[in-house]
């Protein structure tokens, strides 16, 4: 009989708590196609989740519809799986419903930048305090090679055949011109040590930390980023004392740029510039109003909750 992580039986005897390791974090095995990028987001999360020693019953991973909304399936932990675009409403209920939990947002460039783009606004506007990770591959995976908002302009997919004809929207430029953004990030799965590192300041902030990874989807979007995996030079690495400054990264990336996370002016400039790929923390403010703070929901025992269930359900009874 494998044994159970002594943390999962509710148990507040802290010395009887073994230490997990970042495979007690992971329920199943995810089920992705071999090369997605989604693999390398579940385990750079796992490893946070263990470096952090963060309690499975108090962690929530919340999702909409796609390929990397599957996470909460494959993340030993509380989850809901929603519907398409509404993971960040679901997540800021719980947020302030439940604020001893850890709560993570993992959502798509179709869930999180179309059908859900209203949310997305106003959920960085609230700047709740949650872990927001927007894996974009450019495409509706799940459905089949569709045109999502940020796939790049000319390329064919079955609703573009003959291949898109509008700008991209960048997920960057958006969230940093929406008022109370207090926290910006882009990463990219083929570089797991920055990807980790990211990660970990997203959580460690206070608010509404928004990362967007890169994300390989080998089935239709396999060409997006493939230059950038194969050249190094062509991305360039935000360094600064207050951002994202993984060991070992300035042997390979050689293009490094000092940026101050707390200048919001210079990272809407970097953000809108095309000319290399960037990667960091384009913006950092922990000074920000923090929606679950100012709208506290006062605490509610479970005998309670059960009450107004029970009252609730009544109306309905025949």
């Amino acid at each position: 009989m494998s044994s159970i992580p002594i943390s999962l039986l509710g148990l507040e005897d802290d010395s009887a708590t073994e230490c997990l390791v970042a495979d007690d974090y992971q329920k199943k095995e995810g089920k992705w196609c071999s090369g997605c990028g989604d693999f390398g987001a579940l385990n750079a999360v796992k490893r946070l989740l263990a470096k952090e020693q963060l309690k499975p019953e108090k962690i929530a991973f919340v999702s909409g519809i796609g390929c990397s909304s599957r996470f909460p399936h494959y993340v030993n932990s509380y989850g809901f799986h929603g519907i398409h675009g509404r993971a960040l409403p679901i997540a800021t209920g719980l947020k302030l419903a439940r604020p001893d939990l850890d709560v993570f947002v993992v959502t798509g460039d179709g869930d999180c930048t179309s059908i859900g783009a209203g949310h997305w606004i106003h959920a960085t506007r609230y700047n709740t305090n949650m872990t927001v990770l927007l894996l974009d591959n450019n495409i509706y995976g799940l459905t089949k090679n569709q045109t999502s908002p940020t796939t790049p302009m000319g390329h064919s997919s079955m609703t573009s055949p003959r291949g898109t004809v509008l700008p991209p929207l960048d997920p960057l430029q958006a969230t940093l011109g929406i008022t109370n953004a207090s926290f910006v990030a882009q990463t990219a799965d083929w570089v797991p040590a920055h990807l980790y590192a990211t990660l970990e300041a997203a959580y460690h902030h206070k608010g509404f930390s928004f990362v967007r990874i890169l994300q390989r989807c080998p089935k239709f979007t396999a060409d997006v980023f493939l230059e950038n995996v194969k050249d190094p030079n062509l991305t360039e690495l935000l360094v600064h004392k207050e951002g994202v400054n993984a060991p070992g990264l300035d042997k390979l990336f050689t293009n490094q740029r000092t940026h101050d996370p707390k200048d919001l002016d210079e990272a809407r400039l970097l953000a809108a510039r095309t000319d290399k790929l960037r990667l960091g923390i384009f913006f950092k403010d922990g000074s920000r109003p923090v929606y679950d703070e100012i709208r506290a929901v006062p605490p509610v025992s479970p005998e309670e909750k059960v009450s107004k269930l029970e009252k609730e359900f009544d109306r309905y009874a025949v």
